[in-house]
Formats: C-alpha cells, sequence, structure tokens
C-alpha cells in the first residue's frame, strides 16, 4: 500500500452512549494506524453532554428556560426553575461521581437529601410500601450505597435531559436525539429544514466543540461514524461547521445507519455537507479513498462509495476489490479518547440489565457477520451479516491482551451479531491458559452446542453475561422465522449458564407475521416460566419492524403479508411497513408485555396468571394454552 501522511480524524457524533465509548473509530484508529495513517479520534456525544451538564451549561439552560411562557413550561421545567441553585451547585459533583471520581459522596446521595428531585424521582413511588418505608430497600438494602446512588444520580440526569427537551431542544435525548429526522426517512426534507434552521444551545455548544477539534489535530480528512439514526442530525451539524470553517477538509460519512438506510441514495443535498458517504465495514473503502485524496486513486477507483459528480449527480463508484479480512484489520485503540470521564449509569435496577449502561466496557468483535445467517427477521443480506470471517484464538487473546495494556481496564463487550461457540470455546481455553483475567459478556445464539460443560468453561474464563434471541416464544413462528431454536432447547441453554453464574438477557419479539393473540399470550406464559425457573435474569420486547433487507422484506408472501407501497426514496429506506390479515392489536398488547418484563425483571408477579397484563385491552384475552409447567418439565428431564 502507498504512504499515506494525510492527518485523520474520526469523530463519535452525539449521541451514542455514554459509559463507554462506541467502538467504530477505535477500530478505525487502530486500523489505519496499523497501516501507517496518522489518525486520531475524537468522543464529540460524551464532550457535548459533559458541556451541557456543568454549572455554566445549566445557566445557559435556565435562561433559555426562563424565556418559556409559564403556561407552556413541563412539569421538568418547572421543578429546574424551582430548584435551580440546588441543580447548579450538585451537576459538578454528580458528574464526578458518576465518572467514578469521587465515591464518598455517595453517601449524601444515597441519604436522599442532596439531590434535587424532579419528576423522574416519582418512579420511585412505585417501589415504596404502605408504611412509607425505603423504596430502594428490596434492591439495595442496607449496603449497595454506591449503586443506590448512582441510581439516583442517573434519575437526576434523566431530570435534566428532559428539562433540555421540554426548554431548549425538542428532539434532545441521550440516545435518540433527533432520531425522526434520518430514521427510515425517504426525503432529506426534514433533515434539510433543521439543518438551516437558527441554532439551538445544544447546536452551539456543539459547533464550539468542533472547532476545538479541529484546531487540536489540524486534520486533512474528518470520517463521521454514525451508528444509528439519533447521531444523523449531529453529524451533519459537526460537517456543516467543518465546511463553514475549514472547507478544505475532506468529509467523509459511514456507519451502521449508512450502511442499512442509505444504500439507495440519491439526493445531491447530503454532499453540501460530506464529501464521500462509504458502505459497510469501512477499511478497505477509507484506504481507497484517502489513496484517491493523496493522488494515487483515480476517482472511478473508489471502493462502495457515493459522490457528488460534476454534474451535480449522486454516483456510486465501487472499485471490487476484496475487503480487508478480519484476521488483518489489527487491534482497536482508544488512544486520545478521555476513557476516565465516561458516566457510568444505573437505569434499570436489574443485574444483567445496568451492563448496557453501566460500567466501561472494552467492545471487541470476536467474528465479522453471522455464522447462521437465516434467520428471516434480519439483514441477511448485508455484509454486516452475510459476510461471516473469523479470527483465530491467538490473534483475539492478543488483541484483548493489548487492549488491557494500553487502558488499565480488564471488562470485554464482545458486540458480534452471534458469537459462535466455537470460537468461543477456543478464545476461552487460550485465556485460561494465559492466565489473563478479564470479564466478559456477549451476543449468541441460545444453539444446543452451548453446554452446561461449555457455559462452565466460558464462565472461567471471565464470562459475566449472554445475551440473545428468543424473538417470540412459539415453536412455529420460530421455525416460520428459521431461527434454529426451540423453546425447550432456549430453556435448556439459558438454565446452563445460569447455573454456571453466567446472566442472561433475553431479546424477545412481538407483532411477528401471523402472529395472533394466543400466540403472544402463550409466548408470555414461556417468558414467565423462563424467569420462574432461572433461566433468564432479563428481557426486552421489541416490536417486529419489516426491513427492506430481510427475508420477510424481500418475499412477504411467504410469511403471510402484504407490503405497504413506499414514496419515492432519495435519502434514507429500511423500514418498511406491512399488512397482516390477522389484525392483531400489537400496540396494545405490547404495553402489556413491556410491563410484564419490567415487573419480571424485578422479581414481581412472576406466579401470576399472565392476563393480567391485559386487563387494559376491550376483549377477552384467551388463556394460555401451554402447560404451567411445562419448562420446569424440560429441565427435569435434561437432569
Amino acid at each position: 500500500m502507498p504512504q499515506i501522511a494525510l492527518r485523520v480524524l474520526s469523530i463519535i457524533p452525539p449521541m451514542t452512549q455514554l459509559n463507554t465509548p462506541y467502538p467504530s473509530t477505535a477500530y478505525l484508529t487502530g486500523f489505519l494506524r496499523s497501516r501507517g495513517v496518522p489518525a486520531v479520534q475524537e468522543d464529540l456525544a460524551l464532550a457535548l453532554v459533559l458541556q451541557l451538564f456543568t454549572p455554566g451549561g445549566l445557566d445557559k439552560v435556565h435562561a433559555q428556560a426562563l424565556k418559556q411562557a409559564e403556561s407552556e413550561r413541563s412539569a421538568s421545567v418547572h421543578a429546574f426553575l424551582d430548584q435551580f441553585e440546588r441543580y447548579r451547585s450538585t451537576v459538578g459533583p454528580t458528574i464526578a461521581f458518576l465518572q467514578g471520581r469521587d465515591a464518598t459522596l455517595a453517601h449524601r446521595m444515597a441519604a436522599g437529601n442532596y439531590l434535587p428531585e424532579g419528576p423522574r424521582f416519582a418512579a420511585l413511588d412505585a417501589y415504596g410500601d404502605e408504611d412509607g418505608g425505603d423504596p430502594l430497600a428490596w434492591a439495595f438494602g442496607a449496603l449497595g450505597l454506591q449503586d443506590r446512588a448512582r441510581h439516583l444520580a442517573t434519575l437526576y440526569l434523566n431530570d435534566l435531559a428532559d428539562v433540555l427537551r421540554d426548554a431548549v431542544d425538542p428532539r434532545f435525548e441521550f440516545v435518540r436525539y433527533a432520531e425522526a429526522l434520518a430514521s427510515s426517512q425517504p426525503s432529506f426534507d426534514p433533515l434539510a429544514q433543521a439543518l438551516s434552521a437558527p441554532p439551538t444551545l445544544v447546536d452551539e455548544l456543539l459547533h464550539e466543540l468542533t472547532l476545538a477539534a479541529l484546531h487540536k489535530h489540524q486534520p486533512q480528512v474528518v470520517l463521521l461514524s454514525v451508528p444509528f439514526p439519533g447521531a444523523v442530525y449531529a453529524a451533519l451539524r459537526i460537517a456543516q461547521s467543518i465546511k463553514a470553517h475549514a472547507p478544505s477538509v475532506h468529509i467523509a460519512l459511514g456507519g451502521g445507519f449508512v450502511n442499512t438506510e442509505l444504500r439507495e441514495l440519491s439526493d445531491p443535498r447530503v454532499f453540501d455537507f460530506v464529501d464521500f458517504v462509504t458502505l459497510d465495514a469501512g477499511e478497505r473503502p477509507v484506504l481507497a479513498l484517502l489513496e484517491h485524496l493523496s493522488g494515487k486513486r483515480g476517482a472511478q477507483r473508489l471502493v462502495r462509495t457515493f459522490v457528488r459528480n460534476a454534474a451535480g449527480a449522486v454516483q456510486y463508484v465501487n472499485l471490487a476489490e476484496p475487503d480487508i479480512p478480519f484476521e488483518d484489520v489489527g487491534t482497536p485503540t482508544w488512544d486520545g479518547l478521555p476513557l476516565d470521564r465516561y458516566l457510568s449509569l444505573l437505569d434499570m435496577l436489574n443485574p444483567m440489565h445496568r451492563l448496557w449502561s453501566d460500567g466501561r466496557w472494552n467492545k471487541l468483535t470476536v467474528a465479522h457477520g453471522c455464522y447462521w445467517k437465516k434467520c428471516s427477521f434480519c439483514d441477511v443480506s448485508l455484509d454486516y451479516i452475510g459476510r461471516y470471517e473469523t479470527a483465530t484464538a491467538t490473534q483475539l487473546a492478543d488483541r484483548i491482551q493489548a487492549i488491557v495494556e494500553e487502558t488499565g481496564q480488564t471488562g470485554f463487550h464482545f458486540v458480534d451479531e452471534a458469537a459462535p461457540p466455537k470460537a468461543l470455546k477456543a478464545l476461552a481455553q487460550e485465556l485460561i491458559r494465559r492466565q489473563l483475567s478479564i470479564s466478559w459478556w456477549g451476543n449468541i445464539r441460545f444453539e444446543k452446542t452451548f453446554t452446561p460443560e461449555l457455559a462452565e468453561l466460558l464462565a472461567q474464563s471471565g464470562c459475566i453475561a449472554m445475551s440473545g434471541g428468543l424473538e417470540v416464544a412459539s415453536d412455529r413462528l420460530l421455525t416460520l422465522m428459521k431461527k434454529g431454536v426451540s423453546v425447550e432447547q432456549v430453556a435448556r441453554v439459558t438454565k446452563g449458564f445460569s447455573d454456571a453464574g453466567i446472566l442472561v438477557h433475553a431479546y424477545l419479539m412481538y407483532g411477528f407475521p401471523t402472529q395472533t393473540l394466543q400466540d403472544t399470550v402463550d409466548a408470555l406464559e414461556y417468558v414467565r416460566q423462563l424467569f420462574e425457573n432461572g433461566c433468564i435474569q432479563s428481557g426486552f420486547f421489541h416490536r417486529f419492524t419489516c426491513t427492506v433487507h430481510s427475508p420477510v422484506g424481500k418475499d412477504p408472501a411467504a410469511y403471510g403479508i402484504r407490503l405497504i407501497d413506499l414514496p419515492p426514496v432519495s435519502f434514507a429506506k429500511n423500514d418498511i411497513g406491512f399488512i397482516d390479515p390477522t389484525g392483531v392489536d400489537h400496540d396494545a398488547l405490547g404495553l402489556g408485555l413491556k410491563k410484564a418484563i419490567y415487573n419480571y425483571m424485578h422479581g414481581l408477579c412472576v406466579e401470576d396468571d399472565v392476563r393480567r397484563w391485559f386487563d387494559h385491552m376491550p376483549q377477552k384475552i384467551p388463556k394460555a394454552t401451554v402447560s404451567r409447567h411445562r419448562i420446569g418439565k424440560a429441565l427435569s428431564a435434561m437432569a
């Protein structure tokens, strides 16, 4: 490869997550450095939050809130204004506490008289007893001081986020920031209008942070990694600032959102903000782009890249070149990211669910793509699923060891679509052989290869938790999904993990094509039994969404549905509506399912008849056809 001297800055735009860096820039930066490219990275999502949640930041929010008419102020804004001095004096120490820099503050927080309380604290009333006792005693007892304080501090931050949304920027959220402007939006119009509007306080702060990053790194190329729709608006605001103040800097847009939703991009206005849009795994397209910008490759030899041509039209250029093999992508690096400034939050009082927001995890991939790649709801036609490649256990352990030495932290989250059991077994054996002490968790398929013996081995290597898709707990629907598992098999696998001391989270689904009311009731009964028998400790119900890249979206008739025609698409295309002849009100059922899973995760009402969760619905709810002891009997047969 020709030597490339261009300085490259990879940016994580708001919003992704606050407890740990999103890994895309770490992967790109590590890879580019391995090829001799001077590459650096910045997390402007974290920087924006840390700028907002300071005394000076709250002063600006306060000034904006005072401009609202009193009748227009939400309960969150009223509480903020009424207790502003307390918010102002506590915000700095609270952020420091959540960063792990001031642990002793937990004593004052946990006592309940330190933090000002807004509407989010009303949730604590649901935990209280009739005698008005400690509402969190059941969760933390007399000893869980740090966790109790972290939970209260998280409620405090969520209250402030609500104030920002209600008084400063109606699109603001910690994760889904301005998501509706981008998610499956066929037209660029909503984003164009928002980007041409006067900047909000949030926009102004992001502009200042962008200019500071440019001044610090003096890049010639900026890579904007956009994993979710909730990061698109901010990414384009960043690009807007760069174009205005450093027009010679080349800007490329990529990441998960681009890979799934912008595959048919044709609106040239996008290129008023960025110069290039790349698809799928970024290593090969970025290398080709850097060679082009260095004068060593013509524009017609770019790889999987959209550009605006001389005629002003969007052009897709894709010289067929092999991707960088997974074993050659190198080791991600977090160098340059402020690892001691991320915020460990505790939203959910559940030991498994908290892992997503609590603690700083080094994110790593065991394999690229999915070894199963058959599930009918999944984007199996796209590169991130369809191209399956592995690295050896030695290579993975070398990467883990290098990351521990760089970061000083031994927690790992393996972010595979479905980590292969063979690779995990080999990695576990290698970790044990090296006596490399780490804690790790990841995502898998609950397949029979994960025996109790393998679960014990994984636990010995440091595995603390596993998540996996049960989807709809119905053997008929699991077969239709081509999931390759049965409900009883899932019960046996998850029980093996739980018995090995590994926490288990189940991804659950409702609203799949042809799913009936009876299917939903029976599925919830299975889920209830999985909690009751200690197979799973956590779960989340997702409403099924049909995507244009999935087998369901490509062959809807095979699943008994009819797709709703999309309008002309020039920007984002992913989700697609459909008509299911069953006519079931899945929205109403979803309310009950989510209420049930919330209670089950807190150990509540697990023995109750599942029909109680649907008492808000007008029709009579049928009794579950599943025996109340079906899972227990299946587990007994395994013993």
